[in-house]
């Protein structure tokens, strides 16, 4: 990717693979299956998101408390996660219609969009596909997350404010949705040493996988 300074800078984004028992010609899945390998010499993308619908909400929230009125304090909580998904659903439209224009002439019904029949997927770190929450450190240093839209990490790697969304982009025509439930200790060790992070760290991180 090119950075601030207008300077290419290489960064290698980690991936789980599935590691269970699957029935003959069922595959075990990685997020990286849906990228071009380096030495196809084809030229191929990832694309990164964040967004918040969250900002200063706090104050608002902690009115309605303050008034005894928790209706209003978590309805508009939840308003804010709406917005944030929606805002996140839109920016993905935006991505296979105009700004990689895969796609320029969808045209699905809401029905087939909830139930997302459009080509590509958007997974979040932290979640089934890539369950590692500390990758949201790379997304956020590629998109300069904090100075763009003041969304923070916490040491939790949680988003801050809580009405955020962030993950990648995959365009592959293929590229669908899978969960990452459970890894060997070879995969493990492997990983860690692929992010350059001790193996009790990546335990920590990694422990309801293991």
């Amino acid at each position: 990717y090119t950075n601030e300074d207008k300077r290419d800078v290489l960064m290698r984004v980690h991936h789980l693979r599935q590691q269970v028992a699957k029935a003959t010609g069922q595959y075990n899945y990685a997020l990286s299956d849906f990228v071009a390998p380096v030495d196809s010499d084809k030229t191929d993308y990832v694309g990164g998101f964040a967004v918040t619908a969250g900002l200063d909400i706090e104050v608002r929230v902690k009115a309605f408390e303050d008034a005894h009125d928790d209706y209003s304090a978590i309805l508009l909580k939840a308003l804010a996660d709406r917005f944030a998904e929606a805002f996140a659903e839109r920016m993905h439209e935006r991505m296979r219609k105009e700004w990689w224009g895969y796609v320029p002439n969808e045209t699905l019904p809401n029905h087939e969009l909830i139930a997302e029949k459009y080509q590509g997927i958007r997974p979040a770190p932290g979640y089934p596909a890539c369950p590692d929450h500390t990758e949201k450190t790379l997304l956020f240093d590629l998109l300069q997350v904090n100075g763009q839209t003041g969304i923070i990490l916490t040491e939790s790697m949680a988003m801050y404010p809580a009405a955020s969304v962030s993950g990648w982009y995959f365009s592959h025509p293929d590229s669908k949705y899978f969960p990452v439930t459970g890894i060997d200790k070879d995969q493990l060790e492997d990983y860690a040493r692929r992010k350059g992070m001790s193996l009790p760290e990546m335990q920590r991180w990694l422990g309801p996988l293991l």
